[in-house]
C-alpha cells in the first residue's frame, strides 16, 4: 500500500489570504499546505478521500493518472468543493467514478452540484455513480474498507481504515467503540489544527493522547492551521514516532 497527503492544510490552507504571520510568510514548502486530502493506492487500485477546492491542482502535483474511487469523509466545502474536476478522469477512463459517502453528504453534493444528478445531464457534466454508506465495513473494489465515526462538534464525520493504515480528519471526539476500531493500525493519520482549544478539531495534545490511546508505530498530524506553528519548530516538539505531515509525503506500508 502506497499514500499519499495531496493536501494536509485546514479550510483555508497555508498561507491564508491575508494574513503576513511567520508561518505564512515561511519559505520551508512544508509550511505551505493545500486543503486535506488523500490518495490510497491499494491492490492495484487508486483511491482519493476528498475532493477539495484544491482537487485539481493537487492532482496535476501529484501526477495522478488514475482514481477508482472517491470516498467523502463529511459534507463541508473544503471536503467536497473540487468535485466538478472528476471530470477529467471521466473523458481519460471512458467511465463513470464510483463515490463513497454517508446520505447527509449525498444530500448536500446534489445540492451543490445539481447539474451532474439532472435526470437530463448537459454534455460533459461529472460521470458518477453513489453508493451510500454507514457504519459497516464495506468493499470498494474488492478493497475491504471499515468506517470509524467520530465527532466534528455535532457533526458526524467519517474515517477510514484500509488494513493497517488509519486516516482520521475533521475530529474533536472519538468514542471508545470506535477507537477499538483504530487499535492495532501500524499508521495513524489524525488531525490537530493547533495547540490551543478549538470548538471542532483536536488540539495537538489532545491528538497526542489519541496517538498514545490508539498506540500505532507511526502516528501523522494532518489538517494544520497557520496557528499551529512552523513545520520544523513543532517538530521538534513531538514524540519519536509522530510526525506532521506535508504536502506530497508518501507513505508504504
Amino acid at each position: 500500500m502506497q499514500v499519499r497527503f495531496l493536501g494536509t492544510g485546514t479550510s483555508q490552507g497555508i498561507p491564508m489570504i491575508a494574513c503576513s504571520c511567520e508561518v505564512c510568510a515561511s519559505q520551508d514548502t512544508r509550511d505551505q499546505r493545500l486543503r486535506v486530502s488523500m490518495h490510497i493506492q491499494v491492490q492495484g487500485k487508486s483511491f482519493i478521500i476528498d475532493t477539495g477546492p484544491d482537487f485539481r491542482q493537487q492532482i496535476l502535483r501529484a501526477g495522478i493518472k488514475r482514481v477508482d474511487a472517491v470516498l467523502f469523509t463529511h459534507e463541508h466545502k473544503d471536503h467536497t468543493a473540487g468535485l466538478d474536476d472528476i471530470r477529467g478522469f471521466n473523458f481519460a477512463q471512458q467511465s463513470a467514478i464510483p463515490l463513497y459517502a454517508r446520505a447527509q453528504v449525498i444530500e448536500q453534493l446534489k445540492r451543490e452540484f445539481a447539474y451532474a444528478f439532472d435526470e437530463n445531464k448537459y454534455p460533459g457534466v461529472p460521470e458518477i455513480d453513489v453508493y451510500e454508506i454507514d457504519g459497516q465495513p464495506f468493499s470498494v473494489q474488492g478493497v475491504q474498507v471499515t468506517p470509524i465515526f467520530v465527532k466534528h462538534y455535532f457533526l458526524d464525520v467519517l474515517g477510514f481504515r484500509f488494513g493497517d493504515f488509519t486516516y482520521i480528519t475533521d475530529a474533536n471526539f472519538i468514542a471508545d467503540e470506535e477507537l477499538e476500531k483504530i487499535k492495532g493500525s501500524k499508521i495513524l493519520v489524525i488531525n490537530a489544527l493547533r495547540k490551543t482549544t478549538h470548538i471542532s478539531h483536536f488540539t495537538l495534545d489532545e491528538a497526542l493522547a489519541v496517538i498514545a490511546q490508539v498506540q500505532p508505530e507511526q502516528a501523522y498530524i494532518t489538517h494544520i492551521s497557520h496557528m499551529m506553528g512552523l513545520h520544523d519548530a513543532v517538530q521538534q516538539e513531538l514524540p519519536p514516532n509522530v510526525f506532521l505531515a506535508y504536502d506530497g509525503l508518501s507513505l508504504s506500508l
